[in-house]
């Protein structure tokens, strides 16, 4: 408990923590049936090229979502690509600024220009009225993002979508296990894209998901997967290597079945931050819609600087320096890195909402290695900094920062 300037880490005192807390450290599911299947695939020595575990997890893919056909990958950043362009996307494709910098990759990669979208302040999901004013004879698609799980307004992106024939795709890296009106993400759209990273509530150490009910985009993703064979010695298009090896599949399948336990470890977190935050000024944690089924696998505050008494960045450096490595998404906005930023120097101005959220949103700890104990902490260290914001603001100003945790030791938690 902090009781004075003097006791928080940014000022010489001890960190909370004695070893570093990430916003998420990997789930690990029941590690004796993981390492049953890792001594099954070894035995068999099959280790790659569509084995047993890699169709098992496409299976019960498919029967969690709903969607007919699954195509497993290697990273969920390959999943995109390949459904960008198995969905025959060309030329630009309207995407939100709000997110992951793989999204526009996945798209710039392939020489389509991302045309970067302004989004809901209220969801941070794609906004459609502003994805419908960016439509231009050179459009070929929307590539939405389910953000937090929590999915964007699909219906009416379908109604922009589907008279201009345009393709509609969803990024859904953050959506697995949830739901939109009953439905459950995976089967809209185009298709949808999963990741199994690390990160994710359900990991397969690395990996990734093409889901769609169309029967000849989910062919051609299957084809473009694995170099562009459609049988043996018979090559029809130029592909790549994105399969995902058996023992990434073992994983998955190992994380499918405790599905009901992460999320149940996520859902307590959410409500805990959500009692212990709930009076402080400025503080806003992101709402779920509790009839939709969500996952609840990310802890997202806004953080409104003029109400609070000090920054976002300030109170990331506090708790940093308590070995809290809390995160900035996505922080500076997709447009505003290279080679957005670029090409087009004025994006800005048409983002507004965008460049709001990267200056107020900040991700806490959560998942199955965070307890009510670490919670209590956290929100200790954060309240102690609004109650005391005035006082921390000028101390601040004259205190030198204290140097970040090594990226060696972050790169593994990035999303």
């Amino acid at each position: 408990m902090k009781a004075a300037l003097q006791d928080l880490a940014i000022f010489g005192g001890t960190p909370a923590f004695a070893e570093l807390l990430h916003v998420g450290r990997p789930n690990i599911g029941n590690r004796e049936r993981l390492l049953e299947r890792i001594h099954d695939l070894l035995d068999r020595r099959w280790l790659t090229n569509n084995g047993p575990y890699v169709l098992e997890f496409e299976q019960q893919l498919c029967r969690l979502t709903g969607a007919p056909h699954c195509i497993v990958t290697c990273n969920g950043t390959v999943a995109l690509e390949i459904a960008i362009r198995a969905a025959g996307m060309s030329q630009e494709v309207i995407v939100p600024a709000f997110t992951f910098v793989a999204t526009a990759h996945a798209l710039q990669w392939q020489g389509i220009t991302p045309v970067f979208c302004d989004v809901d302040p209220a969801t941070h999901n794609l906004d459609p009225e502003a994805a419908e004013r960016l439509i231009t004879p050179r459009t070929t698609g929307i590539l939405g993002v389910h953000l937090w799980g929590r999915a964007c307004r699909v219906d009416e992106l379908a109604e922009i979508a589907r008279p201009r024939g345009l393709k509609l795709l969803f990024d859904a890296a953050h959506a697995l296990g949830c739901a939109h009106r009953g439905r459950m993400i995976g089967g809209f759209g185009d298709a949808e894209v999963f990741s199994f990273h690390a990160t994710k509530f359900v990991n397969s150490f690395e990996g990734g998901a093409i889901l769609t009910a169309d029967e000849a985009l989910a062919d051609r993703a299957r084809m473009m997967r694995n170099f562009g064979f459609v049988d043996y010695d018979d090559v029809r298009y130029i592909g790549t290597n994105g399969k995902m090896a058996e023992v990434a599949a073992a994983m998955g399948l190992t994380s499918l079945e405790s599905i009901a336990e992460f999320t149940e470890a996520n859902r307590r977190n959410y409500h805990l931050y959500r009692t212990l935050l709930a009076d402080l000024p400025g503080i806003t944690l992101l709402q779920y819609d509790e009839s939709e089924r969500p996952n609840y696998q990310y802890i997202v505050l806004e953080i409104e600087e003029s109400a609070v008494g000090l920054s976002r960045d300030l109170l990331q450096r506090i708790l940093h320096s308590e070995n809290v490595l809390v995160r900035r998404y996505f922080y500076p906005g997709c447009h505003r890195v290279e080679p957005y930023r670029s090409a087009d120097p004025g994006a800005r101005l048409t983002l507004p909402q965008t460049e709001r959220l990267v200056q107020r949103v900040l991700l806490l700890p959560t998942g199955t290695a965070v307890g009510a104990e670490e919670i209590g902490t956290v929100c200790d260290v954060i309240r102690f900094a609004v109650t005391r914001a005035g006082e921390i603001g000028s101390h601040a100003a004259r205190a030198a920062p204290r140097a970040d945790t090594a990226w060696a030791e972050i790169e593994d938690v990035l999303p």
